[in-house]
């Protein structure tokens, strides 16, 4: 199944939360089918008018394990692009050949040659709180800028790599999934509502919250220090459980 036909899929119910997040600074925020699909189309548009993102191009991720990270990555699979998950700098050895920078850290990244798109995680931040480097793009004004329906996306070519960079494993211990590999088949559990510990790797979390998906699951999404917390007070885990209705913990 590829990334188009999962959100496809995802607004059947377009009114069932599908992403639920647990920020670590005490946000919580709730995303249904139709709203999950209403920003990844946002950003699907501004990567390709903005920058032609389309199959073959290259958009680096470098960002924490948070609900924004999720809808850069949909879009971008969307697009046939292939997201590379970036640990660092433009040291870090995936780095290489990007087209697109997705980043909350641009100071890191100003001697890169690719395009620059600076992220604001908190939900409420309108703008980036500070200076942006020349030419880049600050995401949480321009995004809000884009039609909620996505205008043209090119369909991805399943053969292409879909997922790569930091701690990604794909078919026979390769770093790289391909589009045809990226959402996997629905399992016996449908329509689970899942707890996802967020201190795993960015591929990781990303690959789990696509398995839900595929078995019309839903996902509620612990920041690091979050999901520590719950871990160390069994209680609160519980109260947690109990009202998200999560019926089972990754």
């Amino acid at each position: 199944m590829l990334v188009s036909t999962l959100l496809e899929r995802l607004q059947s119910d377009p009114g069932r939360p599908r992403l639920t997040w647990y920020g670590d600074d005490g946000e919580r925020i709730e995303l249904s089918g139709a709203v999950l699909a209403n920003w990844v189309a946002k950003t699907t548009n501004l990567l390709v008018e903005e920058y032609d993102v389309q199959p073959g191009s290259m958009v680096g991720v470098n960002l924490p394990v948070h609900w924004r990270t999720v809808t850069w990555a949909l879009a971008s699979w969307r697009v046939g692009a292939t997201v590379v998950l970036l640990d660092g700098a433009p040291e870090d050895p995936a780095a290489g050949n990007l087209d697109v920078v997705v980043t909350d850290s641009p100071d890191s990244w100003t001697g890169s040659s690719a395009d620059l798109v600076v992220v604001s995680l908190p939900m409420l931040a309108r703008r980036y709180d500070g200076d942006l480097p020349p030419g880049a793009v600050d995401a949480a004004a321009a995004v809000m800028t884009y039609a909620d329906q996505i205008i043209y996306a090119p369909e991805p070519d399943p053969g292409r790599p879909a997922l790569t960079g930091s701690g990604v494993a794909g078919a026979a211990g390769n770093a790289v999934v391909g589009h045809d590999e990226l959402v996997p088949e629905a399992g016996p559990e449908e329509g689970v509502r899942t707890l996802v510990d967020g201190r795993g790797r960015a591929a990781d979390v990303l690959r789990q919250l696509l398995r839900v998906w595929a078995a019309a699951g839903s996902v509620v999404l612990t920041g690091p220090a979050t999901a520590a917390a719950l871990e160390a007070d069994t209680a609160r885990r519980d109260r947690l459980v109990a009202t998200e209705k999560i019926e089972r913990i990754a």
